[in-house]
């Protein structure tokens, strides 16, 4: 498991995404508030993560790494609006954490086919295995 200097780096990068738009809407700061509570996150190491930086640590795992996009995904869509931005910024955080591009890709494309647009966690992980065969 990841230890309170990754956490804290996971929420802000999240956070760091969240307010490419200008401002963290409710749903968007909910979403951000339960990611917090799963990783054990206090609420205030997580509200002082709206006010400094924290040491970006990419995930060591390549799991961990997956599980990471996934939670920017969820995040992008969870306000029902997607931006060029956000999806450049998320391809970004991608590549920078060392997914494929062509799985990062297929992520992006497949994730219209679903209910508000979440990709379940499965077809996600079956994505990137199939890019890394």
């Amino acid at each position: 498991m990841s230890t309170h200097r990754e956490k804290l780096s996971i929420l802000s990068e999240m956070i760091a995404f969240a307010k490419l738009d200008g401002a963290i809407k409710a749903p968007e700061y909910n979403f951000l508030s339960d990611v917090a509570k799963n990783l054990g996150v206090d609420k205030n190491a997580f509200s002082d993560l709206f006010d400094s930086k924290t040491e970006h640590i990419i995930p060591k795992s390549e799991a961990e790494r997956i599980l990471q996009f996934h939670r920017l995904v969820l995040l992008m869509n969870v306000d029902q609006v997607q931006t060029e931005r956000e999806i450049a910024q998320l391809k970004k955080f991608g590549l920078d954490m060392g997914l494929r591009p062509t799985a990062i890709d297929q992520v992006l494309s497949v994730m219209h086919k679903y209910p508000d647009k979440v990709v379940p966690p499965q077809v996600l992980i079956n994505i990137f295995k199939s890019h890394y065969n």
